[in-house]
């Protein structure tokens, strides 16, 4: 064999080996570019006269961490809690995706926005984190006066990993109870595929979730909201890719319970992808209406 033809053999041989490992590596990549994707956006400028209190502590961990978007002249208005995703191990809450568009939608409507960040893996579980996210509701709860917020109107919203924090906390209220918070009003949940834990981690799944949720099926039931849901919850809005095969089944499943117990609640699929559901909400669309007339009912 020439030296040619053995050139051409070994980048043959090189291309089938990187093809052989992209294709069993391509969940966990699309995984990791959807959470990008989340994650990004285009900076909106924030709306005149928004007040913005940054870095409230609510626990000695320097990721216990809240901000806070309300409106100059704010007096008991409404507040969203938001939930930041990552696949429980990244993301911040000061994200352009995360923030930008709710902030530049709802405080000039007279809502507070605040945006929570929480311990993640791998040194926290996602049940933990859960209650951390518990601990940044009761928190906000207690200091709602000092920002114009009304502690008895709060909505509990999160995307992809913060989706499933918010969801399990509408299962689980036990849990936000024993951080001291009060019942809130309703539940955003936008694009989670993990609304049953154990349904995800027995079939074909992404090392991500081996990584959040470990082999041990106890710990997949512990931090699986739709096993504990056994009273109905406070109203609940499941928004799901419809681009995606594994995030509207679990909605309709969860969304189905939860009207099995007598609760209100709604699946929205829409045709966006896992990072648009998140950075998208806020802007002039059919979407956004449709999400905010689901809050606006909920505060009543």
């Amino acid at each position: 064999m020439n030296r040619n033809m053995k050139t051409w053999w070994l980048g043959a041989c090189l291309l089938l080996m990187a093809g052989g490992a992209l294709a069993q590596s391509r969940g966990g990549w699309a995984e990791r570019w959807r959470e990008r994707q989340a994650e990004s956006g285009v900076e909106a400028p924030l709306p005149a006269g928004t007040r913005v209190v940054r870095d409230v502590a609510y626990g000695s961990d320097p990721r216990q961490r809240l901000d806070v978007y309300a409106p100059a002249r704010a007096h008991d208005a409404p507040v969203i809690l938001m939930v930041h995703g990552g696949g429980w191990r990244r993301g911040d809450k000061a994200m352009p995706g995360v923030v930008a568009n709710k902030v530049a939608y709802w405080v000039p409507r007279g809502v507070v926005v605040i945006s929570v960040d929480y311990r993640m893996l791998p040194d926290t579980p996602p049940l933990e984190q859960a209650r951390d996210v518990a601990r940044a509701l009761a928190l906000a709860q207690r200091r709602a006066a000092t920002w114009g917020a009304d502690p008895d109107r709060f909505l509990l919203m999160g995307h992809s990993a913060g989706a499933h924090l918010v969801a399990l906390l509408a299962a689980r209220p036990e849990l936000a109870r024993e951080q001291g918070a009060r019942p809130w009003r309703g539940t955003v949940s936008l694009d989670s595929a993990c609304l049953d834990v154990v349904q995800t981690m027995r079939g074909p799944h992404l090392p991500l979730y081996d990584q959040a949720f470990g082999a041990n099926p106890a710990d997949w039931l512990a931090a699986s909201p739709y096993q504990h849901l056994v009273a109905a919850p406070a109203p609940v809005l499941a928004v799901c890719s419809s681009r995606r095969r594994d995030s509207c089944p679990q909605a309709h499943a969860f969304v189905d319970k939860v009207q099995s117990l007598g609760g209100r609640a709604r699946v929205l699929e829409e045709d966006l992808s896992h990072g648009e559901i998140n950075k998208n909400l806020g802007l002039d669309s059919d979407y956004t209406r449709q999400v905010d007339a689901f809050v606006q009912s909920a505060w009543r």
